[in-house]
């Protein structure tokens, strides 16, 4: 067994030892100690040297998308991590810190995916990281910045926190929401989303709505799975459409960005975006019985 092989076994390891506990960890590792310590629920990281505490994680912050957030969420320690309670894998909150700078971010390490007859194993996080990419590269600014790097699970997904009201989801959506909803339900079609759940979309102080959780995407088989049926059998904006036209010409020949999006996936999972592109292009419609919303209909 080669010391990379190792080393992941350990860090499943840890992940089986939280499966079997009962109640949220805080994974802490101080400023001055290179190792990182389990907590029980109530301990505070104090008593290990730390610099941060138990309700300091708890709290999120917005960041603001400038330069020097950027190089948080890429580069900076993540000195504290929270397993979060939903949820079939293992998703922390994990505190950032670069130099002076500290935020909060959304952690997936790969070794904590569980999984799943229907898509390969180990993939979910890049599978992330690629629905973060196509939404960049459609211009549609509704999932939070999104990365893959490494961290004290191993390599994984790491996004930018989102600080918003739990008790906000799909059903209770303002019908100002409109637009954006159209645009992440045409979003869907293309990433092909098969566990678009209510409180996948999530909306921050400003109002803004977002939208989470893309690990189940790019399945080259069609099977998308949504609670998104407001708009069935209602025309797509054309400028959402000319978007994806623009994507369509960008995937005959990839590179940069779109290569990068192109390298998360298998090829026949490229072969499948690309039809889907062609097939929305062709359709111009949502799909669905038009009239038979599972909601209001805008």
């Amino acid at each position: 067994m080669d010391q990379r092989t190792s080393s992941r076994n350990s860090r499943r390891g840890s992940l089986a030892d939280l499966r079997r506990r009962s109640r949220p960890l805080l994974l802490v590792r101080a400023a001055d100690q290179p190792r990182w310590t389990h907590l029980s629920q109530g301990q505070r990281p104090h008593r290990f040297g730390g610099r941060l505490t138990q309700g300091a994680i708890a709290i999120g912050v917005p960041l603001n998308l400038d330069q020097s957030t950027l190089d948080l969420i890429h580069d900076g320690e993540i000195v504290s991590c929270q397993l979060t309670p939903a949820g079939s894998n293992y998703t922390f909150l994990a505190q950032l810190q670069l130099g002076d700078r500290q935020g909060l971010a959304i952690y997936k390490p790969r070794d904590g995916e569980s999984p799943l007859w229907d898509f390969p194993s180990g993939t979910l996080y890049k599978r992330e990281y690629a629905a973060f990419l196509l939404s960049e590269i459609l211009g549609w600014d509704f999932i939070p910045y999104t990365t893959i790097r490494d961290g004290p699970y191993g390599i994984g997904t790491v996004q930018h926190y989102v600080d918003h009201d739990p008790k906000q989801n799909y059903y209770n959506l303002a019908e100002d929401k409109a637009n954006e909803l159209r645009k992440i339900a045409c979003f869907d079609l293309l990433a092909n989303s098969t566990d678009r759940k209510p409180n996948h979309l999530l909306v921050d102080g400003g109002g803004k709505l977002w939208s989470i959780d893309h690990g189940l995407t790019f399945h080259s088989d069609t099977k998308i799975r949504t609670v998104i049926w407001d708009f069935g059998g209602r025309r797509i904006a054309k400028s959402h459409l000319n978007a994806v036209r623009k994507l369509a010409r960008q995937l005959e020949a990839p590179e940069g960005r779109v290569q990068e999006l192109v390298d998360q996936l298998y090829p026949d999972e490229v072969t499948s975006l690309q039809r889907r592109v062609e097939w929305v292009l062709d359709e111009g419609k949502y799909p669905g019985l038009p009239g038979r919303a599972r909601r209001r209909r805008y």
